[in-house]
């Protein structure tokens, strides 16, 4: 096996295409015509961080300027680490592929505690020093921002900076700064440090002199950039569709909700704005989805007119609208009328407690009948799946709360929709895990014993039909509440843990407690200490430098109120609850009312069309056509679906209008030849599209080919007049393997032998016997290192290239998957 460079590494790994750096409206730009290069760096998978909207904004905003290149990195599977390490090889970005240790900033977005393993990953595979102290102007400057540096004392010390609050308006701040230090002929880091000290929101660790740092807050969302072309990510994002945010912040008040405290006040967009970011952000990445962001979406004051001039943008163009953050209480009838027209994915309600003492405490202000009639509503709309949200461990928590839990989900459970027909309900448990800058931060978390005990008292009692029980690892929230109020301290434990194995610490499958329990008895942290949470409401915080807005006397008032059971209104409408916030010039509530229904139909989306059930049943208006299509290059590393999914949005973009099928949930007029395996190019690849009459064949290929991503060509386009696809018997591949040459002894074998037995096992472990001399109809050495072949291709009767070379010529596993394997089709 040959690794010389980076390419070398991405047939070997699984999902190479989260590597790849080429996807629609990524932006490169030359890395020797800009002044500063700024990799932007996401501590978890690319299928995580692509999904993540904070990252695409900073993206957007630096590229915007023509003088900074921005590109992306996210920590690598294990698989690629494993090669990367083994290769001697850096981490590189995904745009360029250049190694991180070349860029002048790197920023980390921090928004899980469990993720900050993964910043050493990357820091490691770039050669780059952990500790700030350790690194002098050679190296990039590190910086962070994201929700965890409200607290951001554990990992302080790995930081030159670190950014609390809004990033849109001070990472350009922060960038000016830079190139004027650079202008300036790169004096030493300290002075760089001190201009970017001078940055409101810009916290420097190594200052021991260091000020209070206030919290950047954007007044208006309406006037800073929003991304209207976003990446569409390869792979599979647990996001996969677009997302725009309606509003930030929240003024609720739950007293357990980070997010809610350090995000105020509410600032929305108004509704004029999101319209026309959705018109132009779905004409440029063709999603079928979209969905609207917020801490909570139906709180937003503008939704039901919203959602209505969405929906009528959206109905014709079959592309849903998805709510992922409706509270219970805030479904209005006329909401609800416009629900019945979204697609139908999963409905999440958070009642936080069982009871409603409790929920009084927390400043949940949901009754428990808002909660039962959410639920039937949902039900009755058409929803089949219910989530319900509960945390364990809150402050003041009785037996007779964790009992009411039980109470209300069986009762919940009762509920029926249409016919009478029951749901499902999912019921998702998590250890409360006191945060910073909350009314909670005083209260102590749960031991890892007390939380083990009430966990399974709750999944006993809820063992029943209907009722799918699921909880977070209560092991996995004893070390995320350690880091969520820690200090200093933990950076040394942070670095141990590193070295004994620790990373992707979030996923279920990779968290190791036996290790971190290593490390904490090695730094002799004790677990329990950091849990109990502080001794006294006078006593210090590790985090009080941080001034995020909300007082500390607010917080005090409100925890005070929370042992007394007493609630705290929305201040959204209402009186102001003196939370120290707002100064009411720049920084305030800022709420829309209303928005008038104006259907564009400007938009290249939006194709003029009939209603779909009338203009479906004019068969005689549509015709089939045939596009060939080749896959070469990196586009071998994508998967079929992946594939179907990049046909049908680069369908979207350009504006060719396919046919849709009826019923519940239409699908476009769209079919594939048999699936390549991963690995595998094509010359000569078929799609099928149902499409209007009046289209020319030859449109469909400028087009298309003006859409897709790199690696994909389409050359022929024509109508398609048989019902059915032509059958295959044979195809041809060229097989070229690297640094190598097939036997000549193996391939004589083979052709003097009249059976030729290949076992292979699936992914089952059944075993499987097959007769290559059957199955190969023609084999030909044209070169050393070349090899020619033509495979029978029956129903039930073939076999994979990969499975031919190994069998014959015994290649390892790792030399084969790096061999290019072309297929040319050979039509009956």
């Amino acid at each position: 096996m040959s690794i010389k460079n980076f390419q070398d590494i991405l047939p070997l790994i699984e999902q190479p295409s989260r590597y790849l750096g080429t996807e629609t409206n990524s932006i490169k730009k030359n890395p020797d015509k800009v002044k500063l290069k700024i990799a932007l760096a996401f501590p978890d998978m690319y299928e995580i961080g692509t999904s993540h909207f904070g990252i695409q904004i900073l993206y957007h905003i630096l590229n915007k300027h023509k003088e900074i290149a921005a590109e992306r990195v996210y920590a690598p599977g294990v698989d690629m680490e494993s090669y990367l390490r083994s290769s001697q090889m850096p981490l590189v970005s995904m745009e360029s592929h250049s190694p991180l240790k070349s860029f002048d900033i790197i920023g980390f977005s921090l928004l899980y505690e469990l993720n900050y393993t993964n910043v050493l990953t990357i820091l490691d595979l770039a050669n780059i020093p952990f500790y700030s102290s350790q690194r002098d102007n050679s190296y990039p400057l590190i910086i962070a921002g994201g929700p965890c540096t409200s607290n951001p004392e554990p990992v302080a010390d790995f930081f030159d900076a670190i950014v609390v609050g809004d990033g849109e308006e001070v990472i350009m701040d922060m960038a000016h700064v830079w190139l004027s230090w650079r202008d300036n002929g790169y004096p030493d880091k300290e002075t760089l440090l001190r201009e970017l000290y001078k940055i409101t929101g810009v916290y420097i660790p190594a200052f021991s002199d260091c000020k209070k740092v206030t919290r950047t807050i954007i007044g208006d969302l309406n006037q800073v950039p929003f991304p209207d072309s976003p990446i569409i990510p390869y792979a599979r994002p647990i996001h996969d569709r677009l997302r725009l945010e309606v509003s930030r912040g929240c003024t609720r008040g739950c007293r357990f909700c980070q997010a809610g405290m350090i995000y105020r006040p509410v600032r929305e967009r108004s509704a004029e704005t999101v319209l026309a970011l959705a018109e132009k952000a779905l004409a440029a990445t063709g999603y079928d989805e979209l969905s609207l962001l917020s801490l909570s979406t139906g709180d937003y004051t503008s939704i039901a007119p919203l959602m209505e001039s969405l929906m009528d943008r959206c109905d014709s163009r079959h592309i849903a609208v998805s709510l992922p953050s409706l509270r219970a209480g805030t479904l209005t009838p006329q909401l609800m009328k416009l629900i019945k027209r979204v697609r139908k994915t999963g409905f999440t309600i958070a009642p936080e407690a069982g009871s409603q003492r409790l929920r009084d405490v927390i400043n949940k202000n949901i009754s428990e009948k808002e909660i039962f009639e959410t639920v039937y509503n949902a039900f009755s709309l058409g929803w089949q799946v219910i989530k319900l949200y509960f945390m364990i461990g809150l402050p003041t928590e009785t037996d007779d709360d964790l009992q009411s839990i039980v109470t209300l989900v069986k009762e919940l459970r009762k509920t029926k929709g249409p016919k009478g027909r029951k749901g499902k309900i999912n019921v998702s448990v998590t250890t409360f895990i006191p945060k910073s800058h909350t009314p909670f931060q005083w209260s102590p978390q749960l031991t890892l014993e007390e939380s083990k005990e009430k966990l399974g008292w709750l999944k006993k009692e809820l063992r029943m039909p209907g009722i799918h029980f699921k909880w977070q690892n209560p092991e996995v929230s004893i070390v995320e509440g350690v880091f969520a109020r820690g200090d200093r301290r933990l950076s040394r434990l942070l670095v141990d843990a590193y070295k004994r194995g620790c990373k992707f610490d979030g996923w279920s499958d990779m968290f190791q407690y036996r290790l971190w329990e290593e490390s904490f008895s090695k730094e002799g942290v004790d677990i329990n200490l950091y849990a109990k949470g502080p001794g006294d409401i006078m006593d210090p915080l590790p985090w009080d430098h941080i001034d995020t807005g909300v007082t500390k006397e607010f917080l005090a008032a409100e925890w005070d109120r929370a042992l007394n059971g007493d609630s705290t209104p929305d201040c959204r409408r209402g009186d102001c609850n003196g939370c120290g916030v707002c100064d009411f010039e720049k920084i305030e509530p800022k709420i829309y009312e209303a928005c008038e229904n104006k259907h564009r139909t400007d938009s290249v989306t939006a194709q003029p069309q009939e209603d779909a059930a009338v203009s479906n049943r004019k068969e005689n208006n549509y015709k089939k056509v045939k596009v060939t299509y080749s896959k070469q290059g990196q586009a071998k590393y994508f998967g079929h679906l992946e594939l179907a999914n990049m046909f049908l949005r680069a369908l979207r973009r350009s504006g060719i209008p396919v046919k849709y099928s009826e019923g519940f949930h239409p699908k476009p007029r769209i079919s594939f030849d048999d699936p390549l395996p991963i690995g595998l190019e094509s010359l000569n690849e078929f799609l099928y599209l149902t499409v209007p009459g009046n289209i020319k064949p030859e449109t469909i290929t400028s087009l298309l080919n003006n859409q897709l991503p790199e690696g994909f060509s389409v050359y022929n386009c024509q109508l398609h007049t048989s019902c059915a696809k032509n059958k295959l018997n044979s195809v041809a591949y060229v097989v070229t393997i690297k640094d190598s040459f097939f036997d000549e002894r193996a391939f004589k074998a083979f052709n003097d032998s009249s059976e030729f037995i290949y076992t292979r096992s699936n992914h089952k472990g059944r075993i499987k016997k097959i007769d290559l001399k059957e199955l190969v109809l023609k084999l030909d050495i044209i070169m050393p290192c070349k090899l020619q072949m033509t495979i029978k291709s029956e129903q039930g009767k073939t076999v994979r290239p990969f499975d031919v070379i190994k069998g014959i010529f015994r290649l390892p596993e790792e030399e084969l998957k790096q061999a290019k394997i072309v297929k040319q089709i050979i039509r009956s």
